[in-house]
């Protein structure tokens, strides 16, 4: 086994991990406190888009997996936003449009699920699972932050710096947006790492919800001045969008894996590309191959590429596609993808695919045996860069991956969801929880899974050394013309050159890169019930347990 670069952390209790040290310490401060996995998953959901805010916040989705001990069961919440209704390939075609753009107001077409999500999460742990805190209470440390200031990360400062690039207006230039400006720099100039910023607005926007409830962001005083602004740079939302949203209550989708059944959640998120690349795996006997081996990599990417054709063909919003879950995740086709694998030593072919997306993704399990996976977006860093006036909360860009072509299966369409490549994990065994996982990083999420797993599950590697290993990511970046297979340098050089031999085009990264994604996980011990959490040093995140 490799070398370990920070200790795995163990506890008895309750354990945490998130991307963000100051919200891993917000969900611990509810559990000591005697509040369930739920209750700290709000506390660090909050937090998190306060002091990571160029990756999640108010202004976005998440997306649940909740395991309630006392009921036994595993529930799915999707908090994702629909289009608006006003949202048609007719208007933005009508603007000359042949695709949606990536920033400012048109970018900004569903409704914010977010903290619809926690409200809803809320109110099952209240009436289920014995809550006993107060909703405001959850909300306490996030609003300290954004009123008192915290040390802007590393990760922050490169991100903003990266995006006030004025030669890209498609993706970039943020600077161009005034409330960006006024919020994320300083002088006109991005705020540098261990500088402490504020956030007035969202630190009144966060109380007034804090105050009267969640239901308050989508049918208030607030949420018109949220549609006012937006409508008055050309964005389509409106007051009556945000009345109408509704996080729902899903049934997760499993898979064998070995001895344990892996859960996911159903369409419109890539739960089902994630297991369908363990359904592939599970016919594959990978004890008998080494792990960071040239084959390792390659029968890995291999079912990547075979998971995602299937995702890319058919993955949309399930009230307006009839998507085949059932077959696409059966055993059969499993062991049919798995056959092609072996029988093929080449790289194949994938049309191409847009390695985005910045998201944060946590786990929480509380000592009486709850657990919380959960993800948490706005898509693009900084989302839309659109920030109604005087409210803080940045709008997510999800909506920009719909297409404008009204036969591609994610068309957009008025009060739809689009494809969310969001998507958190669990594996179950004996109908407990064994492994709460996930990641951040759009296309890399459903291959880090699947790094995670094999990782933990076939070749005995503890949480904190799965997630430290040499990782990959398949797909491409902005402007490239083809998929390469991205790796990180700690990779020998021999096992890259065997997978060049393979047909793999590959990119060597640096060591450990955050473009792989801020992945987490927590494994729990069946027999003595110790928790074991996990935290990526790729980003600033820190498993805490007590």
């Amino acid at each position: 086994m490799g070398k370990q670069y920070r200790a795995t952390t163990m506890s008895t209790k309750g354990m945490v991990t998130t991307p963000h040290y100051l919200a891993s310490q917000a969900a611990m401060y509810i559990l000591q406190r005697g509040g369930n996995a739920i209750e700290a998953a709000i506390a660090a959901a909050s937090t998190i888009g306060v002091v990571y805010p160029h990756m999640n916040g108010i202004g976005g989705d998440n997306f649940w997996l909740i395991y309630n001990t006392k009921t036994k069961e595993l529930k799915g919440l999707n908090s994702s936003g629909r289009s608006g209704e006003k949202a048609t390939i007719k208007f933005y075609k009508n603007q000359g449009l042949s695709k949606i753009p990536s920033r400012g107001a048109l970018a900004a077409n569903t409704v914010p699920g977010a903290i619809a999500g926690w409200g809803q999460a809320f109110e099952y742990g209240k009436s289920e699972m014995d809550g006993t805190l107060s909703w405001k209470s959850l909300l306490e440390s996030a609003i300290t932050y954004a009123k008192e200031g915290f040390p802007v990360t590393p990760s922050q400062a490169c991100w903003t710096e990266v995006n006030l690039d004025e030669g890209d207006k498609e993706f970039r230039a943020l600077g161009r947006f005034e409330e960006f400006k006024k919020v994320f720099l300083k002088n006109g100039k991005p705020y540098q790492a261990g500088e402490i910023m504020k956030q007035e607005d969202l630190a009144r926007t966060l109380e007034l919800v804090a105050e009267n409830g969640s239901d308050y962001f989508y049918n208030s005083e607030l949420t018109e001045r949220i549609i006012t602004d937006l409508q008055k740079y050309g964005g389509i939302l409106t007051v009556d969008d945000f009345k109408r949203h509704t996080s729902d209550w899903v049934n997760p989708i499993s898979v064998n894996y070995r001895q344990y059944t892996a859960y996911n959640l159903p369409p419109n998120t890539q739960g089902m590309a994630s297991l369908s690349i363990l359904n592939i795996l599970n016919h594959i006997e990978l004890r008998d191959i080494e792990e960071g081996s040239s084959t390792y990599y390659h029968v890995l990417v291999e079912a990547i590429k075979h998971a995602f054709k299937d995702r890319d063909q058919y993955l949309s919003d399930p009230e307006f596609v009839n998507i085949p879950v059932d077959v696409l995740l059966s055993p059969q086709h499993g062991l049919k993808l798995a056959e092609k694998i072996r029988n093929s030593e080449r790289a194949k072919e994938l049309q191409l695919l847009d390695a985005k997306g910045d998201t944060v993704w946590f786990g929480i399990v509380d000592e009486y045996g709850n657990a919380v996976s959960m993800i948490q977006s706005i898509y693009h860093e900084f989302g839309s860069g659109f920030i109604p006036k005087d409210t803080g909360i940045v709008l997510q860009n999800r909506g920009s991956y719909f297409s404008l072509d009204e036969n591609h299966v994610n068309a957009l369409a008025p009060c739809k969801r689009t494809f969310h490549t969001l998507n958190p994990a669990m594996l179950l065994k004996n109908d407990k929880p064994a492994l709460v996982y996930g990641t951040m990083g759009g296309e890399g999420q459903p291959q880090t899974q699947a790094a995670l797993v094999t990782r933990i599950v076939d070749y005995g590697m503890n949480v904190q050394e799965a997630i430290e290993a040499p990782r990959w990511l398949y797909g491409r970046t902005w402007g490239a013309a083809s998929n390469s297979l991205k790796v990180e340098s700690r990779i020998p050089q021999e096992v890259c050159n065997e997978l060049k031999k393979m047909g793999h085009e590959l990119e060597v990264l640096e060591e450990f890169t955050d473009i792989m994604g801020h992945a987490g996980a927590i494994f729990i011990d069946e027999q003595t019930n110790v928790k074991y959490g996990g935290a990526d040093p790729r980003g600033d995140g820190m498993a805490i347990g007590y």
